[in-house]
């Protein structure tokens, strides 16, 4: 089972690698950043749930200027963090802030009340009213666990 989920993640890996090598002359930008998410425990209906090291918070974006073309993030985990149950009551968010850091949109995703190893959301492609950057954040159980942004310049 271990092998399936270091697999998932060589691909994820490989995939957005030939996303940054595959770039057309048009002007377009993309950007893919992953934060490890750490260890935490939480608990759902009475159990303790703990999330061991090992899982990686990936957000990609792409586009060009203002204009996102697309946009996803989701969590990957390996060696013993792809056994465990995973997350449980989870979302995931998207917020753009200006360049003074005031968030000026949120696109708050549906609670999932199910427990899932990798969770992911992508977001509608869309044109920003403003430069500044581009968050996606991981609830679980009603906790920002982990973020990760680009930022959005001209």
């Amino acid at each position: 089972m271990a092998a399936l989920y270091r697999s998932r993640l060589l691909v994820a890996l490989a995939a957005a690698c030939a996303v940054v090598l595959t770039s057309s002359s048009v002007a377009q930008a993309g950007a893919v950043g992953s934060t490890p998410v750490r260890t935490f425990e939480y608990s759902v209906g009475g159990m303790t749930m703990k999330v061991p090291t090992g899982c990686a918070f990936t957000h990609i974006i792409r586009g060009g200027g203002k204009k996102i073309t697309y946009q996803n993030a989701g969590v990957d985990c390996a060696f013993v963090a792809a056994l465990g149950t995973g997350f449980c009551n989870w979302r995931i968010d998207f917020t753009y802030a200006n360049t003074n850091n005031r968030t000026y949109r949120t696109s708050r995703g549906r609670t999932h009340p199910e427990c899932k190893i990798d969770p992911m959301r992508n977001n509608s492609p869309q044109t920003l009213p403003r430069y500044g950057k581009a968050c996606a954040h991981l609830y679980v159980n009603g906790v920002r666990r982990v973020s990760q942004c680009h930022h959005i310049t001209k």
